[in-house]
């Protein structure tokens, strides 16, 4: 048998007893279905603010702008609360308030209302994210702890891709149904469902389809029977709300290696960020020729014209593929090692990315940047399971959220301009010495993210300076704060 077929019956062996465990398998059916429904009401808002500002590049940033602020202002209260209460019923009333809030888009044409409506479905998300992260050790056997998150990560890349390759798909299905059932000519279905008809055929069906995801969430969560003790019993006043965000900063002030791994996090993700922004101008600017082999695919010709779903979809492939691979790698390489291959990968694809002027070049990095991102990410959970107590683990899952987040958003605030700012500067410096600025190599994108790199870069060294890479100790679980 050759290695290749040895590793597909060792991940099929791993995942099968985690998908035939029926209390695992809902948590991840919920979580399949609610994430196709959040990337379609995504594909969705940009359009329709698009058109609603008039075609404003700002308005259309206020989509995630608003989506992050939530875990700039809330994230330590968040993770508190998440602690102190029952984390399946928080998932329910999560996908409950999202259900209702997206059927608000229905009835509105004011960008003050979207962005109000997507900021407090984003609050629900951040409950509902370390809930289910810290519901996983419930479910499964410590064993299967790594192999949950990357299913769990696998699970949430899928349905990104789902929803962005099939978004069209899935609401001709949609609208092949609603018309079905209008011409079905049952006499309650006009007194039902008549009156809703332009609206579940028009451009915000998609609306109908996010609701219905997050309501299917919901009911598939309220099956799931768990023993997870909440983290404290009794009264719950603000002063005590006080007590456990103190005793959450005090945790990581006292974990070194737990600290760094999130400053890593942060760091990565700041200079990492740029690939969204500046790394798509650098596509559109600087690259040149095509995809081998995957030219000669119609479908994906289409695809590959389109930088940005193009990034988007080869980057949530490498990341479907990390999932798979990462966790069979946990049982043989330290968690903190694995971890910093990936920040180190990272920013080495992405220097080798900014000196490129090769279109397939793009494509390579975007499935090592998406295997790396997985990396990072299923290593980071199951290390933060493997280290924390069940008392603190929502609030630590908060603050990595919290730090993803906000260190996303800065990297939106920061290296987006300063992309715009080296390209002014050296369009300035070509003219000024009598150079056709399209012959210039060294443009602003690729100035910019040449910098970013080597911050990703930097977040690898400091890795590799504070976690316990070489694995001499493996995490053990740390000891009730409370």
């Amino acid at each position: 048998m050759t290695e290749t077929a040895t590793q597909r019956l060792e991940v099929k062996a791993a995942y099968l007893p985690l998908l035939r465990n029926s209390r695992f398998r809902k948590l991840w059916l919920s979580q399949f279905v609610s994430g196709i429904g959040d990337w379609l009401v995504v594909g969705l808002l940009i359009p329709l603010v698009t058109t609603l500002s008039g075609g404003s590049a700002f308005a259309v940033a206020g989509i995630m702008i608003v989506k992050i602020l939530p875990s700039l202002l809330l994230s330590s209260v968040v993770g508190v609360l998440v602690d102190r209460f029952d984390r399946r019923r928080l998932m329910i009333t999560c996908d409950a308030i999202r259900a209702v809030l997206t059927l608000g888009l229905l009835f509105t044409s004011s960008l003050t209302v979207i962005y109000l409506v997507v900021f407090t479905m984003e609050v629900a998300s951040l409950f509902f994210t370390p809930a289910k992260n810290a519901l996983i050790p419930h479910l499964v056997t410590e064993d299967e702890i790594a192999v949950a998150n990357g299913l769990s990560y696998t699970t949430q890349q899928a349905s990104m891709l789902i929803g962005l390759t099939m978004s069209g798909a899935i609401l001709a299905g949609f609208e092949a149904i609603v018309r079905w059932v209008l011409a079905s000519g049952f006499p309650f279905v006009d007194q039902l469902v008549g009156w809703l008809a332009p609206a579940l055929l028009g451009p915000r069906a998609g609306v109908f389809v996010n609701a219905a995801s997050f309501i299917i969430s919901a009911v598939v969560v309220t099956t799931i029977s768990v023993q997870s003790k909440v983290a404290h019993d009794g009264k719950f006043t603000l002063s005590l709300l006080g007590k456990d965000a103190i005793e959450s900063f005090r945790f990581l002030g006292q974990h070194r290696e737990l600290r760094g791994l999130l400053i890593t996090v942060g760091m990565a993700i700041l200079g990492g960020g740029a690939i969204i922004t500046v790394g798509l101008v650098h596509v559109q600017q600087n690259l040149s020729g095509g995809v081998p082999i995957l030219d000669r695919v119609a479908a994906l010709r289409a695809l590959i014209a389109a930088p940005q779903t193009f990034m988007l979809v080869f980057i949530a492939l490498g990341m479907v593929a990390g999932a798979l691979v990462v966790p069979r790698l946990a049982t043989r390489v330290p968690l903190q090692a694995l971890f910093l291959g990936g920040v180190v990968t990272f920013g080495s694809g992405m220097l080798v990315f900014s000196l490129s002027s090769r279109y397939w070049v793009a494509a390579v990095f975007a499935v090592v940047a998406g295997f790396s991102i997985a990396c990072l990410t299923v290593s980071g959970n199951t290390y933060v399971i493997r280290t924390t107590s069940d008392e603190i683990r929502g609030r630590v899952f908060t603050a990595m959220e919290s730090v993803i987040r906000v260190s996303l958003l800065l990297s939106m605030v920061v290296v987006a301009p300063l992309g715009d700012l080296t390209g002014k500067a050296a369009l300035a410096i070509a003219k000024s010495r009598g150079i056709d600025p399209a012959t210039v190599w060294l443009s602003g994108p690729r100035i910019t993210l040449l910098l970013t790199s080597f911050i990703v870069l930097g977040a690898g060294y400091f890795a590799f300076r504070t976690l316990n890479w070489r694995g001499a100790d493996q995490p053990e679980a740390a000891e009730d704060v409370s």
